[in-house]
């Protein structure tokens, strides 16, 4: 396999390379940079990551004053 784009919303995120029998992800926004150099099994695996972590961000704690 070589490098592949990555795309999560329609917008190029990052890059998957070859790298240990892996995919090795390089992160291009700072909005995913929390994966960057992370190793995984395939794309769509990457893709997940990518998925969850955004959720996670987007999931506001409640105020509770």
């Amino acid at each position: 396999m070589q490098k592949q784009v990555i795309e999560f919303g329609g917008e190029p995120v990052g890059i998957v390379i070859p790298d240990e029998d892996r995919l090795k992800f390089i992160a291009v926004k700072f909005h995913v940079i929390d994966l960057d150099e992370r190793r995984f099994n395939t794309p769509d695996e990457v893709r997940l990551a990518i998925r969850d972590l955004v959720r996670s961000r987007n999931v506001a704690p409640s105020a509770h004053v």
